[in-house]
């Protein structure tokens, strides 16, 4: 793997360059039964329960391959939850056709345990080593645009300087990660899990963003871990061809 994206400090510069074709599938790593929606969907009944998945979405197109998030793979993990059907990240990828090592770059909405493996200190000394080689770049700020075509943005703090993706095209698609965790989000308009009740209104805020992102489209802004993303879209086994 070439690159990783964060959205940490540092500049990012890139030079304008036409944005080529992209496709985006979604690739489902594992299941998660009975949920509660209110953890996800500030407001929803408390006894109200929902089946999720865990996913990443690899974008392909101008001889990039580009995983958004990397998925987990720790034993901790499935000792402390209920983690059904997993499917290694470097499996999935080979599952869509792609080789690990064909891989080009990574982009890391977030540091939380499922998106990004920890961050345990063994991954924290990963990231020192690739940035020592020069493979990681980080995003500072919003609206950056990091490939041709590919812009992060700044999310409404489900964690500091969490991120989400526009994929340009047409049409437009967001990328959403846990900025938005289910399409109710959006159609209710209510905020994602944040930090604190007075982050709400950013959450909210950026979901309209995302929407007129997606040119105007809320059914082109992907949630993080909506099982309904491998119902909407063409599905065969585990990959949801979004575009």
């Amino acid at each position: 793997m070439r690159r990783i994206f964060l959205a940490a400090l540092g500049v990012l510069l890139l030079g304008a360059t036409a944005a080529p074709p992209y496709s985006i599938q979604a690739i489902r790593l594992a299941d998660s039964r009975g949920d509660a929606v209110a953890e996800m969907v500030i407001g929803a009944p408390k006894d109200e329960k929902i089946d999720t998945v865990y996913a990443l979405w690899l974008i392909r197109g101008g001889g990039h391959n580009i995983l958004f998030d990397s998925g987990f793979h720790r034993a901790r993990w499935f000792k402390e939850l209920v983690i059904k059907d997993f499917l290694s990240p470097d499996e999935a990828v080979r599952l869509a056709g792609v080789k690990p090592e064909e891989v080009t770059d990574v982009v890391n909405s977030h540091a939380h345990w499922d998106h990004m493996g920890g961050i345990d200190p063994e991954d924290a000394v990963e990231l020192v080593r690739l940035n020592t080689e020069g493979r990681l770049r980080l995003i500072d700020g919003d609206n950056v645009e990091i490939l041709p075509g590919i812009c992060a943005y700044m999310g409404g703090r489900h964690t500091f300087a969490s991120q989400y993706l526009r994929v340009d095209g047409s049409p437009p698609f967001v990328l959403a990660s846990d900025n938005v965790y289910l399409y109710r989000n959006l159609t209710e308009h209510r905020p994602s899990a944040t930090f604190s009740e007075a982050d709400y209104p950013a959450n909210l805020a950026n979901q309209q963003r995302m929407i007129l992102l997606a040119g105007g489209s809320m059914e082109r802004v992907i949630p993080g871990h909506y099982a309904l993303q491998f119902q909407k879209y063409p599905t065969a086994g585990r990959i949801a061809n979004i575009r």
